[in-house]
């Protein structure tokens, strides 16, 4: 008998916000999404093993992490 098993990522955008970039200064459109990883077995995603929140700049392409409290407080529009 043998299990098929492994991670899967999977990367949801959230919304966009404007707002100043950290990098080039331009007050611009900034993406945020969110990636969770999951334990998968025989491919159905199981356990949740990690949450990460991402901004990104839609003017210079620059992507920051962000916490979870700071991507809920954004104002998403």
């Amino acid at each position: 008998m043998f299990f098929i098993f492994g991670l899967r990522t999977k990367v949801d955008r959230s919304g966009v916000a404007q707002q100043v970039c950290r990098n080039c200064g331009n007050h611009a459109a900034q993406v945020i999404s969110r990636r969770s990883t999951k334990f998968t077995l025989f491919f159905i995603p199981l356990i949740p093993i990690r949450t990460r929140y991402a901004q990104q700049c839609t003017f210079c392409g620059a992507q920051y992490d962000i916490s979870a409290a700071e991507a809920a407080r954004l104002p998403v529009g």
